[in-house]
């Protein structure tokens, strides 16, 4: 697993969103930088933690003209019904076969209760205009994630 690193090019895509709309990182770009957020699995506790801490910051990174996409390997329909029992204003997009994460390198062993097993590891990277990555996301509880990216961002 080789995860992409602050200065490097990011992968452009396009993915399915919850509204199985087509979400392009480039046009997201074009409107301001992009925190692109992978998190392994919708509708757990942690994943819901971390996703309403953005909701709710919502005001203060449209300020920063931040644009926020989350990514997951879970199906569209899934990622419907969380967005719309946890309210979410933001964009969660469908890597089923997880070939996004993979190109962040985020895709990799892990380790839970004694089990080896494939996964998304919860990175996220801060994308600026210019397509590369300006900051690496990967020092946070899902409690804390959008204060440590608020922080980074009115430091920045």
């Amino acid at each position: 697993m080789k995860t992409l690193t602050s200065g490097e090019l990011v992968p452009m895509f396009t993915l399915k969103n919850q509204q199985d709309e087509s979400i392009s990182l480039e046009a997201c770009l074009a409107q301001g930088p992009v925190l692109v957020y992978f998190y392994p699995k919708a509708s757990t506790p942690g994943c819901t933690v971390q996703a309403c801490g953005l909701r709710d910051s919502r005001e203060d990174l449209s300020e920063l003209n931040v644009t926020v996409l989350g990514i997951s390997p879970d199906p569209v329909a899934k990622l419907a019904r969380f967005s719309d029992k946890q309210s979410l204003n933001f964009s969660l997009l469908s890597d089923e076969d997880h070939a996004i994460a993979d190109a962040f390198g985020v895709w990799g062993e892990k380790k839970f209760m004694g089990k080896i097993y494939d996964g998304i590891h919860r990175l996220s990277f801060l994308i600026g205009q210019d397509g590369k990555v300006a900051h690496v996301f990967n020092k946070f509880k899902t409690k804390d994630h959008h204060e440590v990216v608020l922080k980074h961002l009115k430091e920045g």
